[in-house]
């Protein structure tokens, strides 16, 4: 069941506040990483007659998201908003999600919360591949919350992990072949002041909403050490407790890296 009748909220609101009992005392995801999935589906399920009005659900549905972050005290979110490969659907399909992230983009600039919880919000990924209005409003974003340092929001779109290890290859061979770089200084922890994320901290928790069990390129060498959370709900029905539940599983393992 995708929303809650009247007869359920009262449960739903006695089971989340069991839930935050359970993991409000316990270690906290620092950096969460977040594969938005589902929201077409959604759309067919809820008998909507745009599949497009399903992500207009979930894009509204991010605003709830990183309000629970943010009380989970959680301090780097990475949303994957738009794949390399996303290009690939319909033209139409591209158009609208590409005014809807514009737009999201616009409305950050205007939202005082930005400001107020210093929110800063970076975008990831290959800005070759976007139009200039878009470039032009990503640039408006990051210099307006450069120096914020609360809470981070980074937004990849026309992102791919291979891409983005392909571009730090690139980067890095142009560096030796100028003489700047020696073969030998290269090393894991070089390799990554050359990726999109430079300076943030891989994350400690992914999750991907839908039932797909995989992360389609997202993050793909920042994820070595990272949990996986996959649950069946589709994004734009995503609730606190599925969030929640999401945090408890973390807790519950054990972080070994490799040990």
């Amino acid at each position: 069941m995708q929303f809650l009748s009247w007869p359920m909220q009262p449960f739903y609101r006695f089971y989340e506040q069991f839930l935050w009992r359970q993991i409000n005392d316990g270690p906290k995801p620092h950096h969460i990483g977040l594969i938005v999935d589902g929201n077409r589906r959604f759309a067919k399920l809820q008998g909507f007659v745009d599949a497009n009005q399903g992500h207009s659900v979930g894009s509204d549905k991010l605003e709830d998201f990183l309000r629970w972050c943010r009380k989970l005290d959680v301090k780097i979110v990475t949303l994957y908003a738009f794949s390399t490969e996303n290009f690939s659907r319909s033209e139409t399909e591209v158009d609208f999600l590409m005014r809807l992230i514009l737009q999201k983009l616009k409305d950050f600039q205007l939202d005082p919360v930005i400001k107020e919880e210093g929110v800063k919000i970076t975008v990831i990924g290959r800005r070759e591949d976007l139009a200039d209005e878009m470039i032009a409003e990503i640039d408006k974003i990051e210099s307006m919350t450069a120096d914020h340092s609360n809470f981070q929001i980074n937004i990849a779109i026309s992102y791919g992990g291979r891409a983005e290890i392909v571009d730090g290859v690139k980067k890095i061979a142009l560096e030796v072949n100028k003489g700047n770089l020696n073969i030998d200084d290269i090393t894991e922890e070089l390799f990554t002041r050359y990726l999109y994320t430079k300076g943030i901290p891989d994350p400690d928790l992914i999750i991907r909403t839908s039932g797909e069990e995989r992360l389609s390129g997202f993050l793909s060498w920042q994820s070595a050490y990272s949990e996986l959370y996959f649950t069946e709900v589709f994004w734009p029905a995503f609730r606190m407790i599925d969030f929640w539940r999401a945090i408890r599983v973390y807790q519950q393992r054990e972080r070994r890296y490799g040990r």
